[in-house]
């Protein structure tokens, strides 16, 4: 990153140091996790304030380019993996290994438990009805990756207990005892990390994470499973495929206690 800002250009410094950034990068044949120049010695090397190179960073970082992390640095940035969780029936498992990556679970808990208000509505039980919950947390490619809590109806769980899902797809599982979801509805929305789930995740407190929701059906309407799921904001994101008259998705307004009305459709 030897080249020069041009103060006489169009162009705003900061977009200027930005694209030398990236052509460093290119140049140096820098890798994922590499470390670039601090904002005090790209200071002084292109004779430009803090604000700039703040600014450069900052778009660099939104772009997913690099990296920040508080106290260490700047870092070339791993790229984020595509998901299609949202718009498909598939789990996290066989989505990741369609594109020939490896997960791993880290079962957290895996036993009965009864439903709660909120589960048993998602699953069209009664609260206190019988259920398995299913805690995991996912690597991808050996890293952190999601949390994720699965709650199953008691008939549709049993065939779960005794299995070690460590390695193993849960939706084959659920195939291979005749159970397979061919409807339901998925939702993603913009949180940030917990305590625990920093820990977990091996982010910071207040990190954006992706929150999926699901409920998954059988073929008779009947509801199979109920997640939700804790996504690192940093490494992946979702991604929709649309169509002109098969796609498309209500647009609804959440009010301050959760509430959601409808507001129209997206098409």
């Amino acid at each position: 990153m030897d080249d020069a800002i041009d103060r006489h250009s169009a162009a705003p410094m900061y977009d200027q140091l930005r694209q030398l950034i990236v052509e460093g990068i290119s140049r140096d044949g820098l890798q994922p996790g590499d470390p670039l120049p601090g904002e005090h010695r790209l200071c002084e090397r292109y004779g430009i304030s803090r604000t700039v190179v703040r600014q450069a960073l900052a778009q660099l970082e939104h772009e997913g380019l690099v990296e920040r992390v508080k106290g260490k640095g700047t870092f070339v940035s791993r790229p984020r993996t595509s998901e299609s969780l949202v718009h498909t029936l598939i789990g996290l498992y066989d989505d990741v290994e369609r594109r020939g990556g490896h997960v791993h679970s880290d079962v957290l808990r895996h036993e009965p438990a009864v439903a709660d208000d909120e589960i048993a509505a998602a699953l069209d039980l009664e609260p206190g009805a019988p259920v398995v919950v299913l805690d995991r947390l996912r690597h991808v490619d050996g890293e952190p990756w999601s949390l994720s809590t699965t709650w199953m109806p008691e008939a549709v769980g049993r065939a779960t207990l005794d299995v070690d899902l460590s390695e193993a797809s849960l939706y084959r599982l659920l195939a291979d005892n005749d159970i397979v979801a061919t409807s339901g509805v998925r939702s993603a929305e913009a949180t940030v990390a917990t305590h625990d789930q920093a820990q977990h995740l091996g982010v910071s407190a207040g990190s954006a994470l992706l929150r999926l929701r699901s409920v998954s059906r059988s073929a008779d309407g009947v509801p199979i499973e109920y997640f939700v799921a804790y996504h690192r904001g940093d490494r992946s994101r979702f991604e929709f495929q649309l169509q002109q008259e098969q796609s498309q998705a209500s647009l609804l307004h959440i009010d301050g206690d959760g509430g959601a009305s409808r507001a129209g459709t997206v098409i």
